[in-house]
């Protein structure tokens, strides 16, 4: 007999696609090459200097080298309640808020406290590369639900209907999205609430991308628009996205009393508190204005219309105009089956590997999210990078 090194269940979790090209990107770098990334979400601005002097000063403070409570720092519970009832309406207790190490790690404590082994998720895709794996990891059966173009890449309550069967447990609500920049209109929300709420279905809502919307979007948080849900909810967010705070690792979870108890027993066994300097910068973020959030927001707003008309001048692709976020969408699979100096890429998983091999342009494959003969580029990079970048892409299917 022998002995599997590895637990079949993490063996079988895949690779993060868009962290595993960021990796590429940087080590060719690191090597020295001229590498434009459009492949990770993360914001190419400094975190604002108030948060980054509020880190400072707790660095300092001796309390902050010490354990904390594993839940979170309780002023910084108290003040994402705040924070969350001023920005999107919603109104909950401190109790009600598990502070975790990134968005992520609010994911996979949601999805481990929620999702019990057989039980059926729904996932809308395209889909962030994470969601399915947090709910294999935790026993669970990803169900996606696809969308296109025809709908604004959003799932209607009859897409919804044709996939649940009696297992389906939760469905995963992200808006804006990640990786088609879709926001789902008010009423669309209230829709999908009041069907989860007539099936008993609980819903995970992603609320990551919640001020990263533009033109007549708006955001609007399913809790507060459909009540009718009851306590069968959780949020997820984090200062990631808004803050430009990737690097500090602070996220957090919203939900019923019992269910962020549960969670919160499961970080302490996991990783207990998030460092206290990290919370001190996250309670500097949460409690100060939106001023800053304003003006890079501003920003994404102009690279999102200025790379949809890049990519949409380049013959054989075809981008819609994304609501939220900072991902521009587009299809490539005109691009698919013609040679490329040479090359021929069959899918675009190929497409993404032959433009980062020839002309040093990262960018992700549809194949990430579930979108064979799609690609996603990030905006959130310099105004300059985002035009050589496109550029050498056309340059390189123009030849």
């Amino acid at each position: 007999m022998t002995s599997r090194r590895i637990s079949a269940r993490v063996a079988a979790v895949a690779e993060s696609a868009t962290l595993a090209i960021d990796a590429k990107a940087k080590a060719l770098k690191a090597a020295g090459e001229d590498v434009i990334g459009f492949g990770a979400g993360e914001p190419d601005f400094p975190t604002p200097a108030h948060i980054v002097e509020a880190a400072a000063a707790a660095c300092r403070d001796p309390r902050n080298h010490r354990y904390t409570p594993a839940a979170g720092l309780p002023e910084l519970r108290e003040a994402i309640a705040a924070k969350t009832a001023r920005d999107s309406g919603l109104s909950v207790k401190a109790s009600q808020v598990l502070v975790t190490n990134g968005g992520k790690h609010a994911i996979y404590n949601a999805l481990a406290t929620l999702v019990g082994a057989g039980d059926e998720v729904l996932i809308p895709g395209p889909y962030w590369t994470t969601y399915p794996e947090a709910v294999a990891l935790a026993g669970g059966v990803p169900v996606i639900v696809p969308t296109d173009e025809s709908t604004g890449y959003r799932a209607g309550v009859a897409q919804l209907e044709a996939a649940r069967t009696e297992r389906t447990k939760l469905l995963v609500f992200v808006s804006p999205s990640n990786p088609t920049g879709a926001v789902y209109p008010r009423d669309e929300i209230e829709a999908v609430g009041r069907w989860a709420a007539e099936h008993d279905v609980w819903v995970m809502t992603d609320e990551i991308y919640e001020h990263l919307v533009y033109g007549s979007a708006t955001f609007s948080s399913l809790p507060v628009v459909a009540p009718e849900l009851g306590d069968r909810w959780v949020v997820v967010n984090g200062v990631a996205k808004t803050y430009a705070m990737t690097g500090w690792r602070v996220g957090w979870m919203i939900g019923p009393p019992d269910v962020v108890g549960a969670a919160a027993n499961l970080q302490s066994q996991a990783t207990s508190n998030v460092a206290n300097v990290s919370q001190r910068a996250a309670l500097a973020a949460v409690t100060g204005d939106l001023a800053a959030v304003h003006e890079m927001r501003a920003v994404y707003d102009r690279r999102r219309r200025r790379i949809v008309e890049l990519l949409n001048a380049i013959p054989g692709v075809e981008c819609p105009e994304p609501e939220g976020a900072f991902y521009a969408f587009p299809s490539v699979a005109k691009l698919l089956g013609r040679p490329i100096r040479s090359r021929v890429a069959a899918t675009s998983l190929d497409l993404a590997a032959v433009i980062l091999d020839e002309v040093r342009v990262a960018l992700v494959p549809g194949e990430a999210f579930g979108a064979p003969g799609y690609a996603r580029l990030s905006y959130a990079l310099a105004d300059d990078e985002l035009e050589e970048g496109v550029s050498r892409i056309a340059q390189l299917l123009a030849e």
